[in-house]
């Protein structure tokens, strides 16, 4: 970029880092561009449409440079605008916490559709990360109580935040620990999980920018089926009659991890959701 700060406006800059970021690798060099000027700008995207022979300021020019600079070092989007949209709520993230998914809404409908009968259910979120899980469904049933997991206080911080911000802090329960072991005692109409699942030599070959995010939210052990292996193995005694589990999986896993539940397992693979792209994503388990 030249020094001519006048000469940029809204189209020509993003012309400019569509075609930079392509060359650096980029998936979505057009669709980062749009996003991280919409935040310099705090404007939405489609302003960046209406108005796109509006010149920028040195100063906008300044900050956008700034913001390109980190995209081009392979920060992902969301660590640097601190947010994600996720089931049409908007999340705080930070890069103690993995970047919600939209394959991840596909665990959250099914837990709706599945907890629409129940008068004031219960629900626990193991690994919440975000909150973007729990929060969800908080926020579609407005009567229901949560309980979020994570080992992580940075991650339950965030977790926090979020929750106040949308409005379902008091009906959420934070707990810092390992997945179940916080909650000993309790039982729960829905236990639901999206766990690390890349097995530990994977991570390697991941991409620049998800091996930015926590490998702690990530590596889930040699064949990455670790946590699974703790859910079902123990998932039963934490479930009220009628209650179920609902993790989402890795391309792949959905048969191994629905193996889990042999014949001497007190819970029963009962239904596998497939995501968008025809991938079998969530398996729901329910006692036999």
């Amino acid at each position: 970029m030249s020094n001519m700060s006048e000469q940029w406006t809204i189209t020509s800059i993003l012309n400019w880092t569509k075609q930079y970021f392509g060359g650096k690798g980029i998936e979505n060099p057009r669709l980062d561009a749009e996003v991280l000027l919409s935040h310099i700008l705090g404007k939405d995207r489609l302003y960046l449409y209406t108005n796109f022979d509006q010149p920028l300021t040195p100063e906008e020019l300044a900050a956008y440079r700034e913001v390109v600079k980190r995209r081009a070092m392979r920060l992902p989007v969301a660590y640097i605008t601190g947010h994600k949209e996720f089931m049409g709520m908007d999340f705080a993230v930070s890069p103690a916490v993995l970047i919600p998914r939209p394959d991840t809404e596909i665990l959250v409908e099914t837990a709706l559709a599945r907890l629409a009968a129940v008068e004031t259910p219960v629900v626990a979120d193991l690994g919440t990360g975000s909150g973007a899980i729990i929060i969800s469904v908080l926020a579609k049933l407005t009567k229901g109580t949560g309980t979020a997991v994570d080992i992580s206080p940075e991650a339950l911080a965030v977790t926090q935040d979020n929750a106040m911000r949308l409005g379902v802090a008091a009906r959420l329960e934070l707990f810092q620990g390992d997945m179940l072991l916080p909650l000993l005692g309790k039982k729960f109409d829905a236990l639901l999980s999206n766990p690390p699942y890349i097995p530990d030599n994977d991570i390697a070959g991941l991409s620049p920018e998800v091996r930015q995010e926590p490998r702690l939210a990530l590596a889930g052990g040699r064949d990455g089926l670790n946590f699974y292996r703790r859910i079902v193995a123990q998932g039963a005694e934490y479930l009220n009659s009628g209650g179920f589990i609902a993790v989402e999986v890795g391309i792949d896993q959905a048969g191994p991890v629905a193996a889990l539940a042999d014949e001497t397992s007190r819970l029963k693979p009962e239904a596998v959701i497939k995501d968008y792209s025809g991938i079998e994503r969530v398996i729901v388990f329910t006692l036999r």
